[in-house]
This record gives structure tokens, sequence and C-alpha cells, in this order.
């Protein structure tokens, strides 16, 4: 079983991974090493704070190890074919998380490897960010809500969309022209019973939304794209105006001042750091759930 986009799991395989989540998050780090002599292999093509300490640090919670391996350490793509690289880390380590620009190496990875392969992101998906988003909402208020997405339709976006699909989560997207979700997974969460709402823009979104959510205009590896970018998204800027008296969600790290106001952030309103925390939790979940399946 692998986690490569979060609709890969089923309806029920989502509840039990966020239920799962939600148990080792009341119990702590005191709730003893369901991983013990476990390893996993964490690539990453692309730095991050979150996906790096939360999945090391709940490993350690977990009884586990967890190896770094950049791209300075190992020879995914360049050197050695992505094929060769699962199937010989698959002979050391009980996971491999990956973080990689492109969906297809992920995929590669999942199909060669011969143990649990987890998507840390690629430029099409993030399922953990979704399983923290969905922990998130479920905490604070609830599945039987609405989230008013403002921004880039970009891959936090297109897992997200998934994810509240497969939970009944109704999402409105406010996205600029050229910049939307793709058809593919409106299809998929049309699949799924509960696809995404399109708004006119921000103001609409947001009118009977109990939350609103926005990342980065400006996503790793398209910093050639900045300027046009900018200039695209002007007029979907979350602040406090926009805001109100709602919770914002931010997949962090946040460009202050460009999708969201620093005020914004720094409100009572931002959950933001209870989506980062709940990262941890939210893979503690998956990775206790998968080890009893491998």
């Amino acid at each position: 079983m692998n986690l490569v986009n979060i609709d890969d799991l089923r309806v029920t395989d989502l509840e039990a991974v966020l239920d799962r989540a939600a148990d080792l998050k009341a119990a702590g780090p005191g709730a003893g090493e369901p991983l013990a002599n476990r390893t996993l292999a964490m690539i990453f093509e692309k730095p991050s704070t979150r996906t790096r300490v939360s999945f090391e640090t709940g490993m350690t919670q977990l009884g586990g190890h967890a190896v770094f391996l950049g791209p300075d350490d190992i020879h995914l793509g360049h050197g050695e074919p992505v094929r060769d690289t699962a199937r010989a880390v698959s002979r050391y380590a009980d996971f491999i998380m990956a973080r990689v620009f492109d969906h297809s190496d992920i995929e590669e990875l999942a199909a060669y490897a011969t143990v649990p392969v987890v998507n840390g992101l690629t430029d099409s998906a993030h399922p953990c960010q979704t399983l923290a988003d969905l922990l998130t909402v479920r905490e604070r208020f609830g599945f039987d809500s609405r989230v008013a997405w403002v921004g880039d339709g970009n891959n936090v976006c297109q897992s997200f969309v998934l994810g509240a699909a497969m939970v009944g989560l109704d999402v409105t997207l406010a996205t600029p022209e050229g910049y939307g979700v793709d058809d593919a997974v409106f299809e998929r969460a049309a699949a799924l019973g509960n696809p995404p709402e399109r708004a006119a823009g921000p103001e609409a979104a947001v009118a009977d939304a109990d939350a609103v959510y926005t990342d980065v205009w400006v996503s790793m590896g398209q910093e050639d794209e900045r300027e046009e970018k900018l200039r695209a998204f002007e007029g979907f800027q979350v602040t406090t105006d926009l805001l109100g008296d709602r919770p914002l969600m931010h997949c962090l790290p946040a460009h202050r001042g460009e999708e969201v106001t620093d005020d914004a952030l720094e409100s009572d309103n931002a959950v933001v750091w209870d989506q980062a925390e709940n990262r941890m939790h939210a893979q503690n979940g998956l990775l206790t759930w998968l080890a009893e399946r491998s």
C-alpha cells in the first residue's frame, strides 16, 4: 500500500488514518513504540522545514528511525534510474518518503519499491498536507462546513479538493484564470461525490465559507514565473477584511505581503500552527496504519 495521491486511500481508510492520528496525538510521545526497529528513508529533492522535522520527529516518537537522503546524498534520477533507487532502498528501509519535483518520479518509486512509498510532495500533489488539513478541520470546525480556497490551484489545493470530497467537506475555489485546478482533479472529486464549486472571485468564495485557505503564489521551482504570477494574482490576497472572523488556513511557508497579509497570519483567526503540528500527528497515523498492512 502506497500514498502517492490522497485518493489512493479508500474513504474508510482515510477515516481510519485520521482516527489513528487523533489517538496518537491525544496519547502524546508516551504512546509506546509501534514502529520500534522500523526505518523511514526520506528522499528530498526539494528542501522543507515541516516535512523533514515532522517525519523525523514522528519516527523518533514512535520508536523508529529516519534517514535523511538529500539531493547530494543519493543518485536519484541522475546517475541511477529511479527504479533502481526504489529497489535498493527497499532492501534497507521499511518505508520510503519522497519529496520530489516530478510526480512521475514518485509513481515510479511506488511501482518498483517493495515497501510503502509516501508522497511528501510533488508538483502535482501533497497528500500528507491534506491529511494534516483534514485533521485540523475535524478538530476545529468539522466536516459539515465549507472552506474557501483563495489563490493558486496548485498541488496543495488539488490534494485538498480530493480529500475534502472524500469526507464530504464543501470547498469553493477562487483562482485567477489559467491557474485553476486541473479538470482531471475535478473529475476525480466528482467521482467521489463532492466536487468543489467555482466562484467568480475571492469575495464570492468567502461569502458563505466557514474558513479560508490560501497558499503561496510562487512555489519552489517557479521563481522565473514570479513577476507574471504577481500580476495574475492581483486582488487575490487574503487580508483581514476578506477573512473576517473566519479561521485562516495556510500550509506554510507563507510569503507575507503576497498571498496573505502579515496581520491576517498573526491574527487569532490563524490555525496555521495547528496545521503545522498536525503534519506530524497525521503522518504518524499514516505510518502506523501502513505498518500494519506491509
